[in-house]
């Protein structure tokens, strides 16, 4: 496994950072409004992102997030008129809006989502972690007094919670009623379904793993769209659409943690469970997430192509992110099980909480991807990662 940080497209203290920690293997997010360059699914845009990193000592080797609007294809099929994150103001008009039109807008943009995936392999990047998160991406409430004062985001769908949000809209819990959803499951089912059939196919050919993250908050709904990703299930019925090593996962370690708890526990066959060698737990209340996640990382297997290591407490209706020698998760056993399935994949720290002096550092940075906490993540993560290098 590879330890690698997710950095900003542009000049960013990580850039210098990374190298002293010793990673010089990075990810990276191309969508416009972060690089300041049109059209990221074109050769030499990505091929610039690329070289001013490799100017810098960083080799990119996979891309995260929507890489540019993705609302054509995940919100295809909103109703006309409601208030949404519309991709073309005039959608929303009744008198402009035609069901050829959108669908012509939505085959330009999975054109240029294949277009990306050409050029990805061109440049041996083999790596995408994308989500399938309709509306709005992750969410979080605000941020809670951490360990030592330091700031932990959290979520929460509770009403008047008392909050220090960096997003007032955050603060007005989503709405999860069927009645209200803009998109209900199936919708969204089918969005994804068209998505998969017309760009797998591609990703298959460039050698591009397409590794999908789970929805987070991986609640039924949010903001008024129904989200799918939010149980295993899911993630076995979106292979099944097309079963293929390009068809992967990103297995976000406290995501699996919050969808499995809440009294949802996970049953595979009798015959998988009798394979299943038992890993042992430090003990304490973390012991039958660590078990469950153990279990579900043994079904996924070699379909996970890239790790994000995190750890939260509480459920996945309210939750806080925690440091990630903090959580009560058993982060060895984890690892180990990694370890012995042969899993030879990007692995990085996700969020943390912001530290004192962190915003002299970076004044403009977002709440989880402060720096001075992934320096912790990274130390945390790069003394697992040897601990178990021949466990």
């Amino acid at each position: 496994m590879n330890l690698v940080e997710f950095v900003p497209p542009t000049p960013h203290p990580l850039w210098k950072l990374c190298p002293q920690m010793g990673i010089t293997d990075v990810i990276v997010k191309v969508n416009p409004d972060l690089t300041g360059l049109p059209d990221p699914w074109r050769y030499e845009t990505l091929a610039k992102i690329v070289g001013r990193l490799k100017d810098a000592g960083l080799n990119v080797v996979g891309l995260e997030g929507d890489p540019f609007d993705m609302s054509p294809i995940k919100e295809y099929g909103i109703r006309v008129g409601e208030n949404s994150s519309s991709w073309r103001k005039e959608e929303q008009n009744p008198l402009s809006n035609s069901n050829s039109k959108r669908q012509l807008i939505r085959e330009g943009a999975l054109e240029h989502y294949r277009e990306l995936l050409e050029s990805m392999g061109k440049l041996g990047i083999k790596l995408l972690c994308y989500n399938f998160m309709v509306g709005k991406g992750w969410s979080r409430t605000g941020v809670r007094e951490g360990r030592g004062g330091a700031k932990a985001t959290y979520f929460s769908l509770r009403v008047g919670e008392n909050s220090s949000s960096w997003r007032k809209e955050e603060q007005i819990p989503p709405s999860n009623s069927n009645s209200k959803l803009q998109l209900n499951a199936e919708q969204v089912w089918a969005n994804y379904e068209y998505f998969i059939k017309a760009v797998m196919p591609t990703a298959a050919k460039c050698g591009v793993r397409m590794a999908l993250h789970p929805d987070d908050p991986c609640l039924p709904s949010l903001g008024g769209y129904a989200r799918i990703f939010g149980s295993v299930e899911s993630y076995d019925r979106a292979y099944a659409l097309y079963p293929s090593p390009s068809n992967a996962i990103t297995f976000c370690q406290a995501n699996f943690k919050l969808m499995l708890g809440n009294g949802e526990w996970v049953t595979y066959p009798p015959s998988e469970a009798s394979r299943r060698r038992r890993c042992p737990s430090r003990g304490g209340n973390g012991d039958g997430a660590t078990e469950e996640l153990i279990k579900t990382i043994r079904h996924f297997g070699k379909r996970i192509a890239f790790i994000h290591v995190r750890d939260v407490e509480g459920t996945k209706e309210d939750f806080t992110e925690l440091f990630h020698d903090q959580g009560d998760t058993d982060q060895f056993a984890l690892m180990r099980v990694y370890r012995e399935l042969g899993l030879d994949v990007p692995v990085r720290g996700d969020h943390v909480p912001e530290m004192a002096y962190d915003r002299e550092l970076t004044p403009e940075g977002t709440p989880g991807y402060f720096t001075l906490g992934r320096l912790f993540a990274n130390g945390y993560l790069k003394a697992l990662m040897k601990g178990t290098d021949n466990a």
